[in-house]
């Protein structure tokens, strides 16, 4: 004897749709939305959607001919593919339903233009429903090396992230300039392709001073001026880095000429001279710099160099601080 399975009427509530299926549309008896999933309204950008009609927001592409959500039930199968007219131009399909009190409830899902919505629309797995696999798939995609352009795109903002973590690692965060890491690689790589550059060793004179009668804060200050300084008299193409205290390092790429590299210093020089007022108090410092040049080395490596370069800041000091010195020392 077959088993009666008694009716219950349906109630569709649009809270549980949009948590279940996050890119549902509801429509009413004449075709007209009632409630979409939040992340369809992501894709619909921000369009009014209640009582739309869904012939207004939707251009149907498959099956062909048909325009009216009841075109589409007639005609698909329950299966179709559309564009929306607003909002971005993502290709979606789906399964469509007439509810036994006459409304229409259709699942969407990204078809081939999944990868361009994650992208443009920064969607994450919360945009998913928890079954869908969608996301799941690009990472494993990237995982395996098989990632196109697009997906590249979409994993932006992870790249992005990786190298603000790298940059910060890089970077001195009081001055905003590279700091020792940074130029001990970046020292590593021009040595090992035998580049041409300039190298400035700065210390900073009477910094010490500064901190003892100022404090700390116009310690800080001092160094923060200092690296606006070094950044604003050297190029885009230079390495600037804070090793130290008040240590510096200039890594001037592509000009060795003695003259280009002493000008170069001397403005440095002249600029950190200046004295620097700090909340109605003049505080003053100088700078000496020691420079040296790879070319002036057979086989330079960044720890010869920076011994030599250090021995010419000392130099500069003995000499009356303030000042540069060229140190030319030719070994192999």
């Amino acid at each position: 004897m077959q088993q009666v399975v008694p009716q219950h009427p349906l109630t569709i509530d649009s809270a549980v749709l949009a948590r279940f299926m996050p890119m549902h549309l509801l429509l009413d008896r004449d075709g007209r939305v009632i409630s979409a999933g939040p992340t369809l309204q992501r894709v619909l950008q921000g369009q009014d959607l209640p009582g739309t009609p869904f012939e207004d927001l939707f251009e149907v592409r498959s099956p062909g001919g048909a325009v009216t959500v009841d075109d589409v039930l007639a005609r698909a199968g329950h299966r179709f593919r559309l564009v929306a007219r607003g909002g971005i131009k993502a290709g979606l399909r789906g399964l469509g339903q007439r509810l036994p009190d006459g409304l229409v409830l259709m699942n969407l899902s990204f078809g081939i233009d999944l990868i361009a919505a994650v992208r443009d629309l920064a969607l994450t797995d919360a945009d998913f429903a928890a079954t869908d696999l969608a996301m799941e798939l690009l990472y494993l995609a990237e995982a395996n090396a098989a990632v196109t352009r697009e997906l590249r795109g979409l994993n932006l903002r992870l790249e992005g992230a990786r190298l603000a973590a790298e940059e910060e690692a890089m970077t001195d965060p009081l001055t905003g300039l590279r700091n020792r890491r940074a130029a001990d690689l970046v020292l590593e790589r021009l040595c090992s392709v035998k580049a041409s550059f300039g190298l400035l060793h700065m210390d900073l004179d009477y910094f010490k001073a500064v901190n003892d009668t100022l404090g700390h804060a116009a310690g800080d200050f001092v160094l923060e001026k200092v690296g606006r300084i070094l950044r604003e008299e050297l190029r885009a193409d230079d390495v600037v880095a804070r090793v130290g205290g008040d240590e510096f390092l200039v890594i001037v790429t592509g000009r060795v000429d003695a003259p280009v590299l002493q000008a170069v210093a001397e403005r440095i020089i002249a600029r950190i001279n200046a004295p620097m007022q700090i909340d109605g108090t003049e505080a003053r410092v100088s700078a000496s710099i020691g420079i040296v040049r790879s070319h002036d080395m057979v086989g330079a490596d960044p720890t010869r160099l920076l011994a030599v370069a250090d021995r010419a800041l000392y130099a500069a000091k003995d000499a009356g601080r303030g000042r540069a010195v060229l140190m030319v020392e030719r070994f192999g």
